[in-house]
């Protein structure tokens, strides 16, 4: 062989053999059938700058270094140290290695703790670390208590996730407010928090959706706080541990002795005060006829309107709703709405900010509406207009059928679009208030084969709403029944009145109906039970009485229970007071669904406390589901399947 030959030769001997090297390298990372066995192994760390556990630390720069190229998932939502950073630390990920720069002065003798939680994983294969926290201490001792629980939301139990929870060694009302927490940790998806590197000590313990990021209860901030003390302490403990052969099979079952922190089942309510901070809104104008206020917060008190172009104390109908938040004034003159703007001096109640309470305040107010009173004439002009040109096409044409023009009636909405059940209304809903109401032509009739006869009813006008009205039946199981309005029966504030008006209204058969009759042992009159289709949809609600709490006529289906302590009766669940030292009214959930039939009655016995608080919220209607547990994935065992091994 020559020269040149044999360099040829060598040449396609090398390039073979990168090609191969480019083989394996792309094969290793991904793997799969059959690029060779996957990585099912998770990055170990090789080295720690300064060591985990140093005592004495002064570097305020900690690096982390790794076996292999990792990642960093969800940094800002898993990471967490402690004491908390005002400045936020400075975190990278740069091939092998993790640096976390702190940007806050160092504290003396302070255990520092970095909870990375499940946050990295290997850079190709995404096999976790697992829960891994670093720690330090830049005095001559290393704190190691621990207190742990679960932050759920008042209201409905459900796990608050990315809530912070923090410690004060400063026991005192005030530290919440002014003082950033000593230490914190982080809610996870289950609502589940662990705060480490604790010192031995008295504390108070927080939650925090910490909006302006200073580690304080700033107003608007959704908050959780116990009422009492906070004292670690740890001892030996022993639990049972499974070893597993496979993803299926248990090996065997060992004793692990561990130490134990505790607390390690306190439970927060996260709940949001009440805005007490009563500020002017909005005005809201769209027609002529009426004008609507908006508030920030409620106010026992109503405001006080004195027209300026116009007599407020004779031509105002005031229909507020429950509160005083939001307000809604009629025009009873039919004469003010040619005014196109309504000035009045407005006296309500608003916060103070320098006083810090509510006070009177006087404002001057112009209201225009979107649909001016010369614009509507104009387009009543134009549609009459239109109505003549079809009038003397129709003419014409030899038709004088439609003489007269068509005329607006007051309009009007039933609320049944199916079978109602003998304990439900009928609600009518009107577009504007009625000023006149002629009971002679209501008329609800039974439907007996191919007649009508009279039912026995009671018109009811719902408490402080100007715009609806119930009618009240002796509905009897199975029958058909028909609402009739006569003609101008109804007349409304602008004079209009309504066109003749039928509603056909059925009742179930008793067959159709499920009831469910709760006994709720040590219960009082403060106890409010819901029936709920879902977490959100109320059915119905019931207060107790005598221990029970009983729901008839219902349709069959799924449904869940709930229920509050209603400690002041109002009828309504309420949050807590921080300042005040008040909780929110207690929740309770009944822990399974309820599952009712046709036909048939269903007794159960709930003792609300008898389960946890965790434990109680049924998984059908909780939204925040927990993420899943972190694991190798095991790819290698689906791949000896592929491949026909064992």
């Amino acid at each position: 062989m020559n020269h040149i030959s044999a360099l040829s030769h060598s040449i396609r001997i090398a390039a073979i053999l990168v090609a191969a090297m480019l083989l394996t390298a792309c094969a290793n990372p991904g793997s799969g059938p059959d690029g060779g066995p996957y990585d099912e192994t998770p990055p170990r760390i090789v080295s720690m700058s300064p060591a985990i556990g140093q005592r004495m630390a002064k570097d305020k720069k900690v690096t982390i270094t790794f076996d292999e190229l990792i990642k960093v998932e969800n940094a800002q939502e898993k990471i967490t140290i402690s004491p908390p950073q005002i400045e936020i630390p400075d975190i990278k990920v740069q091939g092998r290695r993790i640096t976390v720069e702190l940007i806050d002065s160092l504290r003396e003798n302070t255990t520092y703790t970095i909870d990375f939680s499940d946050a990295i994983v290997d850079a190709n294969e995404g096999n976790p670390l697992g829960n891994f926290t670093y720690f330090f201490s830049t005095g001559e001792s290393l704190d190691t208590m621990e207190v742990a629980g679960n932050v759920l939301a008042a209201e409905n139990l459900e796990p608050v996730k990315g809530i912070l929870v923090g410690l004060h060694t400063d026991t005192t009302d005030t530290a919440f407010t002014k003082k950033p927490f000593d230490r914190v940790a982080q809610t996870d998806s289950r609502g589940r928090f662990r705060i480490k590197g604790v010192a031995p000590g008295t504390y108070r313990i927080f939650a925090l959706k910490d909006m302006d990021g200073d580690f304080r209860f700033s107003t608007g901030e959704m908050l959780a706080f116990l009422g009492e003390k906070v004292v670690p302490r740890s001892f030996p403990a022993v639990r049972a541990d499974t070893v597993w052969r496979d993803t299926v099979r248990y090996d065997s079952i060992r004793q692990v002795h561990y130490t134990r922190y505790v607390p390690d089942d306190l439970v927060l309510l996260a709940f949001s005060e009440k805005n007490t901070q009563r500020h002017f809104l909005k005005t809201q104008r769209d027609v002529p006829e009426w004008f609507r206020i908006y508030f920030t917060a409620p106010s026992a008190k109503a405001p006080e309107v004195h027209g300026l172009n116009f007599n407020a104390d004779s031509l105002l109908l005031h229909q507020p709703n429950t509160g005083n938040d939001t307000l809604t004034y009629w025009l009873r003159d039919t004469s003010i709405p040619q005014v196109d703007t309504l000035r009045m001096t407005y006296t309500y109640e608003a916060y103070d900010d320098s006083l810090g309470h509510n006070t009177l305040r006087t404002d001057t107010l112009e209201l225009t509406p979107k649909m001016t009173m010369a614009r509507r004439l104009k387009q009543q002009a134009e549609a009459m207009e239109k109505w003549q040109k079809a009038l003397e096409r129709r003419h014409k044409r030899g038709d004088y059928s439609e003489e007269t023009p068509p005329q607006v009636f007051l309009n009007i909405k039933g609320n049944t679009s199916r079978s109602i059940t003998p304990a439900e209304n009928i609600r009518l809903s009107f577009e504007e208030p009625v000023m006149r109401l002629d009971t002679a032509g209501i008329h609800l009739r039974l439907l007996v084969d191919s007649t009508k006869v009279d039912a026995p009813m009671r018109l009811k006008r719902p408490s402080g709403v100007m715009t609806a009205l119930t009618v009240m039946g002796e509905w009897r199981y199975g029958q058909k029944y028909e609402l009739e309005v006569d003609s101008a029966a109804v007349t409304g504030l602008s004079g209009q009145v309504n066109n003749k008006f039928k509603l056909a209204v059925n009742v179930g058969k008793e067959a159709d109906y499920g009831s469910l009759f709760l006994h709720l042992p040590g219960a009082d009159i403060t106890t409010t039970v819901q029936l709920l289709k879902s977490d959100s949809n109320i059915e119905r609600q019931v207060r107790i009485k005598g221990g029970r709490a009983d729901f008839f006529y219902l349709q069959p289906g799924t449904y869940y229970l709930r229920c509050f302590v209603d400690g002041n009766l109002n009828g309504c669940w309420d949050t807590g007071d921080y300042a005040a030292g008040l909780q929110p009214e207690a929740v309770y959930y009944f822990p399974a669904p309820i599952e009712v039939r046709a036909n048939w009655d269903i007794e159960q016995t709930w003792h609300v406390k008898e389960l946890p608080l965790i434990h109680q919220k049924p998984e059908a209607i909780t939204k925040q589901k927990a993420d899943e547990e972190r694991k190798p994935r095991n790819l290698n065992a689906e791949r000896n399947r592929q491949l026909g091994r064992s």
